[in-house]
């Protein structure tokens, strides 16, 4: 499986749960969740794939200018619409190339550093970090918007799909 295909099935997981849910239980504060909504999970997840998107064309990306757009996070039909559009622009990716990455650490200023990586680097990154949120994001399904269903590999690494798939069921 190539990175353009991984993602897609990770945004076609992010598309599949948004559908489902309600608008009310979309952007309902968990409790679990530190009183954070699905939908300011989603956003988060999905701003690293607009800067990704963003960076890919500018050839610096910087993870920390993200919108905070809370439009995405509070309306699941702009949610989806934005999913649909970042699939669009992954499954149209062809061409690895090098990037910069802006990083800043420093809490005093607000200054950058630059690191070189690779198109291919960022979306393996922006794939396991969506997989990370997303294994939040069921944390807070199960408590707000218990009547979703989700795929069974929902917020899983590829790692530990293929890793469960050969342990003996005594152990699961």
């Amino acid at each position: 499986m190539n990175l353009n295909k991984a993602c897609s099935n990770i945004l076609a997981q992010l598309s599949d749960f948004v559908e489902q849910l309600s608008e009310t239980d979309f952007s309902k504060p968990s409790q679990t969740l530190s009183a954070a909504t699905i939908g300011q999970h989603l956003r988060h997840t999905l701003e690293f794939f607009i800067c990704f998107e963003r960076g890919y064309s500018t050839g610096v990306i910087n993870y920390d200018k993200r919108a905070h757009d809370v439009l995405i996070e509070t309306d699941k039909f702009i949610a989806l619409s934005t999913i649909n559009r970042i699939d669009a622009f992954i499954k149209n990716l062809v061409d690895e190339k090098e990037l910069k990455l802006e990083v800043g650490y420093d809490l005093d200023k607000d200054e950058f550093i630059a690191i070189k990586t690779t198109a291919h680097r960022e979306l393996a990154y922006n794939i396991e970090h969506a997989i990370h949120h997303m294994a939040i994001m069921k944390i807070g399904i199960q408590e707000v918007a218990p009547y979703v269903r989700l795929s069974p590999n929902f917020g899983m690494a590829a790692s530990t799909i293929r890793y469960k798939e050969n342990i003996p069921q005594a152990y699961q």
